[in-house]
C-alpha cells in the first residue's frame, strides 16, 4: 500500500528560538535605554537593563522587510526613527517608539551594508551586490572565507526623499542615487568623524572617497590580508581594522600628509596590534576615543590602550565574539555590548572589566552544532515537575534548561567539564559531546551520554551520568558517574522503565548488549547510587532501540529482522516477532495505555502488530524513508515522520489509528526533524491531540500539535515603548563625594539611585551600604580608590537615619507608657516654624554653593570671607541621630 498523493495539509507549530543570529552589531538608542537586535527579517528591541524583549519590528500592521535584514542605524537627524536595509533591496526608516513603519524605499538590489551621518542629512551610503541574481552567504562565519563568493558590489550615496508619496509599505525609488565606486563583496561601510570621508573595506583592500566630491571615486590601499571589519575613530580622522589573520590595523590614510605613492598604488602609515590567533570578528573604539576593543572566535574580549599600546583582557566571555558595541556616552558607566555566537548578549562593565549581566534565551550555535557527526543524536527532553526542556547548548559539553511559558533560560549544566580553547590553526579541537538525555517518569532523575573521540594520542572517553533533581535549589546535581558503560564501543539507547518507585534505567551499545541500572541504597552512609543490574546480549546484531510499555512490565528491543519483548524484572524472552514485511526493523513502539498494539518501522515499511494475537494488523509501504515515530501516551494513535532525500530541509507528518493504515491527517513542516519529544500540556491531561517539541535539523527549538498553547510573548509583537525614570547620571562632585543629603526633588531626573531604588522596594529606610554594592564598589582597581580611613564615617552615617517630628511623637508615647529612654545632652536652639525650610527645594547649586567655599577654605585657597555656620545658611532644624530600631 502507498500513502495517497493528495497535497498534505500544515501542522500548527510555533518557534522558540530566533531563526537566525545576525553578524551586524546592535545599535543603542540615543539614550541606551535600549539596543536593537536583527534576527532574520525582524527587528527585536531589548532593554538595556534587563535584555527583555520590548518591542518587535514590524507590527501585525506593517509589512516587513521580505528577505534578511543586514543593517540598522539609527536616524542622525531623528534620534527616535531606525533606518533598516536588506537584501530585498529596499530600505524603511520606522518610528521605533510607535512601532510603526514610515516610509519605504527600494534600489532593487540587495543591500549588505549602510552607513550615514549626522552633516549629510537625508542620504545614507548604501553597499549593494552588483548583480542582483548571486547573492553573499549571510551572514558569513568568522574566519572562513569559504562562505563569502567572489562577487562585486557597488557603493551608492541614496537619497531618503521618494518620489511621489503612497502607502509606508510600498517601495518608492529615491530621487537620487549616486554611484561612488565598485569593489568586492563589503565587509565594512562607515564615514569619518568629519564626515568628510567614506570608508569601505573589501577583500584585501580599503576604499576611501571624500564625501564632498564623489565623482572621484575611492582611493585603494592594499592590505596583505584580507580584512574583516571596520571602525573609525569618534574624534580623529583615522580608523582602524581586523583581518583573518587576527591583527588589528589603524590606517592614517584619512590625512593627505601622510599618504605616499609608490608606483601605481597609494601606500599610508599604519600601525599594527596584534594578540588574536584567528580572525578578528569586530572591533569598536571607546567613546572618548582612548581605547579599541576587538573579539573574536577565542571567546576573549582584548581592550587596548591606543597611546602606548598595552593591553586587557576580559576572558572567558561565553562564546565567541560576533560583534561589540560601546553603549551611549548619556548613561551612568560606560558598559561594553558584546554580540556572542549563541544568540546571547553580555554586558562589561568599563571600570572593573568584568561582566556585569548576560542576556540569553535559547544558547545555540548553529555553526558548533552542525559540525556534530551525523551519527550522533541531539538530546532532547521535557521535564515535567519544573516545566522546563532540556537542550543541547552552545558548546556540545553543556546542557541548558528552558521554560517554555515564561520564555527565559533557566540555567546551563555542564556536563562534561572541558577546557573551552579555540582551535589550533585550521584543526579543530574535538570536545566531549553530550549525545543523549532521558528523564524518568517521575522527574526525579535524568541521565545523561557523553563521548570524546580518540586519537592516535587520546583513547577516547564515554560516561554514563546519572543526575538527581534537587527542588529546594532547582537544579540537576550529579548523583552517579559510571564510566564506559559498554566498554570502548558507544552507546545506542537510552531509556528510563517508566512507573517504577525504584528507578532503572536500560542501554544498548554496538557491543550488542543490553545493560540494566538500578539504585543502589548505601546503609552505612548517607544518600543512594546507581550500580549495573544485569546484562545480556542478543546474537550477534547490535541492538539501536528500546520501547516501554505504559506500566513498565514489557521491553521491545528490534533487533535483525524481529522484535523480542522480555520481562524487564528477570530479562525472560516473553514473544518474539520475526517481521517477514520489514527486513531491517530500526524501532518499535508499544501504542496507547493498554500496550496491546506495538508499531515496527523501517526504512519504507511500517508495520502494526497485535501483542495479544501475536498478528500483523496492517502494513504500509511509504515513498519515502521513515526517520522517527512517536506514539500517543494515552490513546492508541502515533505518528510518523519521514523526508525526501533531495529535500532534508522539510518533513512531512502522518497521523496514524493502531488499527487502520489509512492516515488520520498528513501534515507538511517547513524543516528537518532531528529529535522530537513529548510536551506535556496542564491544557491537554488526557486529550487525544499531540503535543510536541522538536529540533530542527537547524537546532531550532519548535513546539508543535494540534492545540499548541504557549503564553503570549510580551515582546513579540510592535508595542509603543514606556519610558519609565531614568537612572540619572551623577554628577563629577557626586562621584567624588558622594550624593549630598540636600536634593531637589521637585524635578524627577535629578532623583539619585538610592531613592529610586528604595521608591521601587518600599522601603522607608535607605542604607545605600548594601553587601552587593559594597562588593561591587571595592572592584575598582586600587590606584582608583581613596584611602580606607575616608570609608568610615559615611559608613557609620549610613547606619544612622533623621529623626523626625513622628519619632518624637512616637517617643513620647512610649514615655507615656512606661517605656523610658535616655534624654539627648545636646542643646537644640529654638526656631521658629517660619524659619523652617524644606529640603527638598533647596537645589544642588545651592549645595555647591555652600560646599565649594567651605572645601577652598579648608585647602587653604579661601578667597571669600569667613563662612559662617552652615546651619545658619540653611536654617533647618538640626536632628537627633540615632540607630535604626530593629
Amino acid at each position: 500500500m502507498t500513502t495517497s498523493d493528495s497535497p498534505p495539509r500544515r501542522w500548527r507549530w510555533s518557534p522558540l528560538t530566533d531563526s537566525s543570529t545576525s553578524s551586524h552589531p546592535p545599535v543603542f538608542t540615543r539614550d541606551g535605554s535600549h539596543f536593537f537586535s536583527i534576527v532574520g527579517t525582524a527587528i527585536k528591541i531589548h532593554s538595556s537593563t534587563s535584555g527583555k524583549i520590548v518591542s518587535t519590528l514590524p507590527g501585525s500592521q506593517d509589512e516587513g522587510h521580505s528577505d534578511i535584514i543586514t543593517s540598522a542605524v539609527l536616524n542622525p537627524q531623528n534620534a527616535f526613527q531606525l533606518i533598516t536595509a536588506s537584501l530585498d533591496g529596499t530600505i524603511k526608516i520606522w518610528d521605533f517608539l510607535e512601532g510603526v513603519l514610515l516610509r519605504t524605499v527600494g534600489i532593487d538590489q540587495p543591500i549588505h551594508h549602510v552607513c550615514t551621518h549626522e552633516k549629510i542629512k537625508d542620504h545614507l551610503f548604501v553597499a549593494a551586490v552588483k548583480n542582483k541574481k548571486s547573492k553573499i552567504l549571510y551572514p558569513p562565519r568568522p574566519g572562513h572565507a569559504d562562505d563569502v563568493l567572489d562577487e562585486s558590489c557597488v557603493v551608492l550615496r541614496v537619497s531618503l526623499k521618494t518620489q511621489g508619496s503612497s502607502s509606508p509599505e510600498k517601495a518608492q525609488k529615491p530621487s537620487q542615487v549616486v554611484p561612488i565606486g565598485k569593489t568586492r563583496a563589503t565587509t565594512g561601510l562607515a564615514v569619518s568623524a568629519s564626515g568628510e570621508r567614506l570608508i569601505a573595506i573589501a577583500g584585501h583592500k580599503a576604499y576611501v572617497a571624500y564625501t564632498a566630491n564623489l565623482k572621484l571615486g575611492f582611493t585603494k590601499f592594499v592590505s596583505s590580508e584580507r580584512l574583516t571589519c571596520l571602525a573609525v575613530h569618534p574624534f580623529e580622522d583615522y580608523f582602524a581594522t581586523g583581518d583573518a589573520k587576527g591583527v588589528v590595523r589603524l590606517w592614517y590614510c584619512l590625512d593627505p600628509k601622510l599618504v605616499k605613492v609608490v608606483g601605481v598604488e597609494k601606500k599610508s602609515q599604519t600601525s599594527t596590534l596584534h594578540w588574536h590567533a584567528h580572525a578578528v570578528s569586530s572591533i569598536a573604539f571607546t567613546t572618548n576615543g582612548a581605547y579599541l576593543l576587538s573579539g573574536g572566535e577565542e571567546s576573549v574580549l582584548v581592550i587596548w590602550q591606543l597611546h602606548s599600546g598595552k593591553r586587557e583582557f576580559v576572558p572567558r566571555v561565553g562564546s565567541p565574539i560576533t560583534n561589540i558595541v560601546v553603549s551611549s556616552p548619556r548613561v551612568a558607566e560606560e558598559e561594553y555590548l558584546l554580540g556572542l555566537a549563541d544568540a546571547s548578549y553580555a554586558f562589561v562593565s568599563s571600570a572593573t572589566l568584568k561582566l556585569s549581566r548576560v542576556f540569553a534565551r535559547i544558547r545555540l550555535d548553529p555553526f558548533v552544532s552542525n559540525s556534530w557527526p551525523s551519527s550522533s543524536s541531539a538530546p532532547l527532553a521535557f521535564h515535567q515537575p519544573s516545566e522546563t526542556l532540556v537542550l543541547p547548548s552552545s558548546h556540545p559539553s553543556s546542557l541548558q534548561t528552558y521554560s517554555p511559558s515564561t520564555f527565559t533560560l533557566v540555567a546551563e549544566l555542564e556536563v562534561s567539564p572541558s577546557n573551552r580553547v579555540s582551535r589550533r590553526e585550521d584543526k579543530v579541537l574535538e570536545p566531549a559531546r553530550v549525545e543523549r538525555a532521558a528523564i524518568s517518569s517521575c522527574g526525579e532523575w535524568m541521565a545523561t551520554i557523553d563521548r570524546r573521540e580518540g586519537d592516535e594520542a587520546f583513547r577516547g572517553q564515554i560516561y554514563l551520568k546519572l543526575w538527581y533533581w534537587d527542588k529546594k535549589t532547582t537544579f540537576w546535581i550529579l548523583n552517579t558517574r559510571i564510566d564506559r558503560p559498554h566498554g570502548l564501543a558507544n552507546v545506542t539507547s537510552l531509556s528510563f522503565r517508566p512507573g517504577m518507585e525504584v528507578g532503572q534505567v536500560v542501554t544498548t551499545g554496538e557491543d550488542g548488549n543490553v545493560k540494566s541500572w538500578r539504585i543502589r541504597r548505601v546503609r552505612n552512609k548517607k544518600g543512594i547510587s546507581w550500580t549495573s543490574r544485569s546484562s545480556f546480549s542478543l546474537r550477534s546484531d547490535i541492538p539501536r532501540h528500546t520501547s516501554w510499555s505504559h506500566d513498565g512490565s514489557l521491553l521491545a528491543i528490534p533487533i535483525g529482522g524481529s522484535v523480542v519483548i522480555y520481562d524487564p524484572n528477570t530479562n525472560a524472552v516473553q514473544q518474539s516477532f520475526v517481521l517477514q514485511e520489514c527486513r531491517q526493523p530500526s524501532q518499535a513502539h508499544f501504542i496507547g495505555r493498554s500496550g496491546r498494539y506495538l508499531a515496527v518501522m523501517g526504512g519504507v515499511d511500517l508495520v502494526v502488530w497485535d501483542v495479544l494475537s501475536q498478528s500483523v494488523i496492517w502494513h504500509l509501504k511509504n515513498r519515502y524513508r521513515y526517520t522517527m515515530l512517536l506514539s500517543h501516551p494515552y490513546h492508541d494513535t502515533f505518528i510518523t515522520i519521514h523526508s525526501t532525500i533531495l529535500d532534508s530541509t522539510s518533513s512531512s507528518v502522518t497521523l496514524f489509528r493502531a488499527t487502520s493504515p489509512t492516515p488520520l491527517m498528513e501534515y507538511s513542516l517547513p524543516f528537518g526533524i532531528l529529535n522530537i519529544a513529548w510536551f506535556s500540556q496542564s491544557s491537554l491531561p488526557l486529550s487525544s491531540d499531540f503535543s510536541l517539541v522538536a529540533l530542527t535539523h537547524r537546532y531550532d527549538v519548535v513546539v508543535m500539535g494540534d492545540n499548541v498553547m504557549l503564553p503570549e510573548d510580551p515582546g513579540a509583537s510592535a508595542k509603543a515603548l514606556q519610558k519609565g525614570p531614568a537612572v540619572p547620571r551623577r554628577s563629577l562632585f557626586e562621584e567624588m563625594f558622594g550624593v549630598p543629603a540636600i536634593t531637589s526633588l521637585s524635578n524627577p531626573n535629578e532623583q539619585t539611585r538610592e531613592a529610586m531604588t528604595d521608591q521601587e522596594s518600599g522601603g522607608g529606610v535607605t542604607v545605600p551600604w548594601r553587601s552587593s554594592d559594597t562588593t561591587t564598589f571595592f572592584d575598582a582597581p586600587s590606584h582608583l580608590m581613596p584611602p580606607i580611613e575616608t570609608f568610615f564615617e559615611p559608613l557609620i552615617d549610613s547606619f544612622l537615619r533623621l529623626r523626625t517630628t513622628d519619632d518624637d511623637e512616637t517617643t513620647a508615647a512610649q514615655a507615656e507608657d512606661g517605656v523610658a529612654e535616655a534624654d539627648d545632652d545636646m542643646p537644640v536652639d529654638p526656631i521658629q516654624e517660619t524659619d523652617l525650610v524644606n529640603a527638598s527645594v533647596v537645589s544642588n547649586q545651592a549645595v555647591l554653593g555652600v560646599f565649594v567655599p567651605l572645601f577652598k577654605k579648608m585647602a587653604g585657597m579661601s578667597i571669600c570671607p569667613p563662612l559662617l555656620d552652615v546651619a545658619c545658611l540653611i536654617p533647618v532644624r538640626r536632628p537627633r541621630l540615632r540607630l535604626p530600631t530593629q
